[in-house]
């Protein structure tokens, strides 16, 4: 059973996962209407709610209180990797007399119960200090400063990381040695930088592992992969000065332990809406450009692996064990979800999720839940749990008058649950019909009688692998690298057909397939204008060859195009006088 966690107006609750699905008993309901946050431990065995009057701690395996803190106005809740600690945030308040206010960030010891320190946090982003998985370390940023803790020992700073001003952080997980990951904004026409140190090697740029600067940076986001060895940087600008975009622009970069950086090339202009890493840490899905987006996925090398080609998608989530990938398109789309075998690169299903504000993925890998809530929305609240085949398991709807806030699986601690063999088949559902079926274009009433015609803005484009093939170069070419070789193929098939020229006369000559584009006609007339005559009706000869095809599959030719199929006859008996006359 894999228990989910549901907030609302009615309440908060435990409902047991697939294929139960009954309320737990190893919780009971929180009936109280004013449950702010809740939050699971790392490995699942600890859960912590405020319901408005207190901040509860129960061991849900024993399930047994363990703390009760009197903080009613707490609306954060965080524990510590290994359950040592419980890190509650209230909003800050000043004293009416315009003094400092009390600290609002506590640090509870959850062995003793009681207050390891207290901090005045004022913003609530970034709230909460950052542990290594192994709890040694503990950093906060202050002041643009990063103060380190060791131990849970918070009442000694003991390392700093000072630069000019660290607007953002982020540690690496996994074991020792941790390493810091800072974002430094730029100023006075300096560039942004991101930088990698490992703790406690902090003296100067040149302790740095890898530094990545870069222009056009309002934001970043530092995501580190599972194995520490590398962080994507997504930055952002909260204004496109082409116009191109109101989602402001996007560059995506690579910066690796080992000092390696680049920028990662998106083949595709537009906003970049998620970034995932792999489990397996050495593959990254990004879903990126204007409408219908692209998804790519990307080798350590930033060379692209699969392209799933464009849909109407703005989010990628990996399964836990990193062997399924679902494409979804929510918020402002209509939540279409793709989902896909990572191994094989196949498509397994397409379900359809409407109206969705969170998705989140079962630790056993196999199950999904995506909900509907308030505030982003406030009618029809509700979840579902899908088979990743597209099988709705359950469905739960919230009455009318009533609002779901949040919902979250219980986490287990990595390796409970290997990774399964891939289903293709649905799964048998519990909920028939799970999708109505999706409204029709309006027609005419002239045009109904009418067979339909596709009136689609665009065409998708198909996946494809972008592995390079066998004998292939392994990385891709830059645009001079592929002009330098055309150039080079060019100047080696004129010179074959100098020498078979040379040996067997014009009549046998033999022109490889790929210099055909590139080099001039086999046989020339010897009078440079008219080889360049002859070789301008060869081109729009062709160029008619192509309409002729378009038309003949259908497509609706310009008046000018029509115009130039016209004109064929005559240009062929053109081309006829000029060869002849060779």
């Amino acid at each position: 059973l894999f228990p989910l966690a549901v907030r609302g107006s009615e309440g908060l609750y435990m409902v047991n996962g697939p294929p139960s699905f009954t309320e737990s008993t190893a919780f009971q309901r929180d009936s109280g209407k004013n449950c702010k946050a809740v939050a699971f431990s790392k490995d699942g065995s600890l859960f912590a709610w405020c319901n408005g009057e207190k901040v509860n701690v129960v061991n849900i395996t024993r399930a047994e209180l363990l703390h009760s803190f009197d903080l009613p106005k707490t609306v954060c809740l965080e524990f510590s990797p290994k359950n040592n600690v419980l890190a509650t945030w209230q909003v800050y308040a000043t004293a009416k007399d315009g003094t400092a206010g009390v600290p609002n960030l506590q640090l509870h010891d959850l062995r003793t119960g009681k207050c390891l320190k207290s901090f005045i946090q004022k913003k609530m982003q970034n709230w909460c200090p950052c542990w290594a998985d192994d709890e040694s370390i503990c950093a906060r940023n202050v002041n643009n400063e990063v103060h380190f803790f060791e131990n849970n020992n918070f009442n000694t700073i003991a390392n700093k990381l000072h630069l000019q001003k660290v607007s953002d952080f982020v540690l690496s997980p996994g074991a020792q040695p941790t390493k810091v990951a800072v974002y430094v904004p730029g100023s006075k026409g300096a560039p942004s930088f991101v930088r990698l140190y490992q703790y406690p090697n902090f003296g100067g740029p040149q302790s740095a592992l890898a530094n990545k600067s870069f222009f056009k940076a309002d934001k970043v986001t530092m995501l580190w992969n599972k194995k520490a060895t590398a962080v994507l940087v997504v930055a952002s600008t909260e204004v496109d000065k082409s116009g191109a975009s109101y989602y402001g622009e996007q560059t995506l970069h690579y910066v690796g332990t080992g000092g390696e950086s680049a920028v990662v090339q998106l083949p595709k202009n537009g906003p970049i809406y998620d970034v995932a890493w792999s489990p397996n840490s050495v593959e990254f899905c990004a879903v990126y450009g204007f409408m219908p987006a692209k998804a790519t996925v990307f080798n350590l090398k930033c060379d692209p692996v699969f392209d799933f080609g464009t849909g109407p998608r703005n989010a990628a989530y990996y399964s836990p064990q990193g062997h399924i990938l679902v494409l979804a398109g929510f918020g402002n789309l209509r939540g279409q979800m793709e989902v896909w075998d990572v191994k094989n690169y196949k498509l397994i299903s397409k379900p359809v999720a409407s109206d969705s504000t969170s998705f989140s993925w079962c630790p056993d890998g196999e199950h999904i839940v995506t909900a509907t809530c308030a505030p982003r929305l406030r009618v029809g609240n509700g979840y579902k749990v899908w088979h990743y085949t597209g099988s709705v398991l359950h469905s739960h709807e919230v009455p009318g008058d009533q609002e779901m806030w949040q919902v979250l699986w219980q986490p287990f601690p990595d390796g409970v649950f290997p990774e399964r063999a891939v289903r293709y088949q649905a799964v048998p559902g519990e909920v028939p019909g799970a999708e109505p079926r999706p409204a029709q274009a309006y027609r005419p009433p002239a045009l109904r009688n009418k067979p339909a015609t596709s009136s689609k803005l665009h065409e998708d484009e198909p996946p494809q692998n972008m592995k390079p093939q066998l004998g292939g170069s392994d990385k891709p070419l830059s645009k001079t690298a592929l002009k330098n070789q055309r150039k080079h193929e060019a100047k080696k098939a004129a010179k074959q057909e100098a020498k078979a020229d040379a040996h067997q006369g014009p009549a046998q000559v033999k022109t490889p397939q790929n210099a055909l584009q590139n080099t001039v006609p086999a046989i020339t007339t010897g009078d440079p204008e008219v080889d360049k005559k002859i070789k301008n009706l060869k081109k729009k000869l062709k160029a008619i060859e192509q309409l002729k095809e378009q038309a003949a599959a259908g497509k609706q030719l310009e008046k000018n195009q029509v115009e130039k199929i016209q004109k064929e006859a005559a240009l062929l008996k053109e081309l006829e006088d000029l060869e002849l006359g060779v």
